[in-house]
């Protein structure tokens, strides 16, 4: 049997968090989250190619982003450093997710290229073990490499996999982008959410979850949005446009430290009469996606 030599249009699915609460803060500085993943059909797409030299090369990736510190290429050297693996690479990737909003695409490009060099290079990690490495790259990483939607905690690596129905969100971009550290730097940032208990997850049907998900609170949403004026405004976009379809307020909601927020719908036919009054009410329809959740990662 031939070996592999590439692998191509690898997807790296992007994220929401139905809802983050911060519960705490380490002395290291992280911060302790509570949070559910979310993945969605909105993907960046990735191409791998083996090179013997033992190089790891990026000739195309996020704009404006050196190859030394793309997300990317670190996960390349720190998979081929822990494995000894003399094997390189050239990755290539295209970007669909955009940067600084919240839905984790680095994270998730990071954690593709984890999956698809693990087979490229034949070294036979388990999803555990490639997830504890990923940990090192971001705290988003891991629920990428696990592939399921996910219950989080810590700093998001103890993750509890969660069966979510299937449900259709239109997500609006603002025109700008929100460094997540700025994010968690507030002051007024409520850091003492108190835990969920486990019967939180485990015992709801999946609807009933999905609606309790949202009902709960982003922490970083009301920060964000007094910062980030186009935040603000995006959600006031999509409020609006919730009024008109008779949703509950909590069914708006920034992702993650932003910057795109989203309006959460119950079928296909909703999310598409949304996304033309979303695209109706902003500057620029190429802000606007509608997209439908995933159950598990397309490399599953």
């Amino acid at each position: 049997m031939s070996r592999l030599v590439e692998l191509r249009h690898l997807p790296a699915p992007a994220k929401l968090n139905l809802f983050l609460h911060v519960t705490g803060r380490r002395p290291d500085g992280y911060h302790l989250l509570e949070t559910v993943f979310q993945l969605i059909d909105l993907h960046d797409s990735i191409d791998l190619r083996i090179r013997e030299d033992g190089a790891i090369l990026r000739p195309r990736g996020a704009p404006g982003v050196r190859p030394e510190a793309d997300l990317v290429v670190r996960a390349a050297r720190l998979l081929q450093k822990t494995t000894g693996c003399a094997q390189g690479c050239e990755i290539h990737v295209s970007k669909s997710i955009p940067m600084g909003a919240g839905l984790g695409g680095g994270s998730s490009d990071a954690a593709t290229v984890l999956l698809g060099l693990n087979r490229l290079w034949e070294l036979g990690l388990s999803r555990r073990e490639l997830a504890t490495l990923g940990l090192q790259l971001g705290a988003d990483v891991p629920v990428f490499v696990h592939g399921y939607n996910a219950f989080a905690a810590g700093v998001g690596e103890k993750l509890t996999a969660l069966h979510l129905p299937e449900r259709w969100y239109v997500v609006l971009r603002p025109d700008c982008a929100v460094p997540t550290a700025a994010a968690f730097a507030a002051p007024e940032l409520r850091r003492d959410y108190p835990a969920l208990p486990a019967s939180w997850w485990d015992s709801m049907p999946a609807e009933q979850l999905w609606e309790a998900c949202l009902a709960a609170t982003n922490a970083l949403q009301d920060p964000v949005s007094q910062r980030y004026p186009p935040v603000a405004a995006a959600l006031a976009s999509l409020q609006a446009v919730g009024r008109n379809l008779k949703l509950e307020p909590e069914h708006v909601k920034m992702s993650g430290s932003g910057s795109c927020v989203f309006i959460a719908l119950e079928t296909a036919e909703a999310a598409r009469k949304a996304a033309r009054l979303v695209r109706e009410s902003a500057q620029e329809a190429d802000r606007v996606w509608c997209v439908r959740s995933l159950a598990r990662h397309p490399l599953l």
